[in-house]
């Protein structure tokens, strides 16, 4: 039975209802109007639903998604009461770093299944409270919202005069939010003090590394379906602020970039946004990483701009670097595999990537890298050949001499990759007829 159809029936099992009660309907006396919409039944489901389809690594607990279901039917009655009456604690999060593009770690809190669960329920509920007060400038873990959104809109902003970006970058964002900052924010919004006290919970719940907890007293852990929209509500206040101060700016999650006429503009600009951000939100800001510039040399979600094209959206060297390191990594001629087998790994690989940075308008550096990828298939199937080179090679109608020539030369498989005998063999109509994915398509 496919997952999220179990996690239904956990939440609908007759048996459930039958020992503790309806699952889905409160028992207890009291139950703030928040609180309710967080376990109403739809809602639940939804929730259910999207951390299901987010898979993810288990918690401090160990259980997996797949585990879920039968914990559900067992316990959810018994958690649904502790989340009405107010007293159930979160268990801590699993301290969990992967390497950035700069040399850097990105901590991650990955909190158990059941936490996701309860998380994701309450996001969606806060999300559809706050979504209406949140600036039309601000892109990242909304409804109906993109970073492609974003970076169209950077583009009209260039098109429109202004040449020099501020890219200020906030160091370390999601671990240093200040608790009471947004504990403050969320008291203006709600006078509910059982979800406060929930949210607050989570945010205390502490971090589990190498089997010591270790308190959080700062910061809302990545990694959890709660934080990007708490992080939204804490940069909505800068998000204003640059409204009342009439800037042109786009925010993504905890990335922005201010777009002024002028280089002078925007070093007043990114000197007065370190004051406020310091003093107004607790936020440092990352003065080596950030920048005034001009926007080529810069890059926001992964692209950047063409100067020479008018403003042309282009893919930023670093995610072309980035994928060309993945692909050499899928297509490692040790590997074994056979090209049926590579090229379906590469194509779900490509795929998503194309998914992503499909908007770009410069495809000049997408061209270079369909050719560098088929030229690394052409290597990885002639070393693949061995010794029987020329016999292969006379069976995709190469000519004998040609064939011989390259069979017996001394080059290796990267050289004689771009050799005409190869190129005649696997042209560029044979990978796509294997179905390998064209980016600049």
């Amino acid at each position: 039975m496919a997952p999220v159809k179990q996690l239904v029936l956990s939440l609908d099992s007759s048996e459930g209802e039958s020992e503790m009660g309806n699952p889905i309907e409160p028992k207890s006396n009291y139950c703030s109007s928040i609180i309710s919409r967080v376990v109403e039944r739809k809602n639940l489901l939804r929730a259910l639903k999207q951390v299901c389809r987010n898979k993810g690594a288990p918690g401090i607990d160990g259980m997996s998604v797949d585990e879920l279901p039968e914990f559900l039917r067992q316990h959810w009655p018994r958690i649904r009461e502790q989340l009405i009456g107010g007293t159930y604690h979160p268990k801590p999060v699993r301290r969990v770093e992967i390497p950035k593009p700069d040399g850097r770690k990105r901590k991650l809190g990955i909190p158990t299944v059941l936490d996701r669960l309860i998380q994701q329920a309450i996001a969606q509920v806060v999300q559809q409270e706050w979504d209406g007060e949140f600036h039309d400038n601000s892109y990242g873990f909304r409804p109906n919202r993109n970073a492609h959104q974003a970076i169209r809109y950077l583009q009209e902003r260039l098109c429109e005069g202004y040449h020099w970006v501020v890219d200020c970058d906030l160091e370390a964002f999601f671990d240093g939010v200040n608790h009471d900052l947004l504990m403050e924010q969320l008291k203006e919004k709600y006078q509910d003090p059982q979800l406060l006290k929930l949210i607050n919970r989570y945010l205390k719940a502490g971090i589990r590394i190498d089997g010591t907890t270790v308190a959080s007293v700062e910061g809302v852990p990545q990694g959890g379906p709660l934080s990007p929209v708490l992080s939204n509500i804490v940069l909505n206040q800068l998000d204003w602020e640059l409204e009342s101060r009439a800037h042109r700016f786009v925010r993504y999650a905890d990335d922005f970039v201010v777009l002024v006429k002028s280089q002078e503009a925007g070093e007043r600009v990114l000197k007065s946004l370190q004051h406020y951000l310091s003093d107004s939100l607790g936020l440092k800001v990352n003065t080596q990483k950030s920048a005034v510039d001009r926007p080529w040399k810069r890059t926001f979600l992964g692209f950047t701009f063409s100067r020479k094209r008018g403003y042309k959206i282009k893919v930023a060297d670093k995610a072309l670097i980035k994928l060309r390191t993945t692909i050499q990594g899928l297509s490692r001629r040790t590997r074994g595999h056979s090209l049926f087998q590579l090229i379906a790994e590469l194509k779900k690989t490509l795929l998503g990537w194309k998914a992503y940075f499909a908007i770009a308008q410069v495809l000049g550096p997408l061209r270079a890298l369909d050719k560098w990828i088929r030229r690394r298939l052409r290597s990885y199937v002639w070393k693949q050949w061995g010794r029987s080179g020329y016999r292969r090679l006379r069976a995709l109608g190469v000519e004998r001499q040609l064939a011989w020539n390259t069979a017996k030369s001394a080059h290796g498989p990267w050289r004689l990759s771009h050799s005409p005998a190869l190129y005649y063999a696997m042209p560029n109509k044979y990978f796509k007829k294997l179905g390998l994915p064209q980016l600049a398509a």
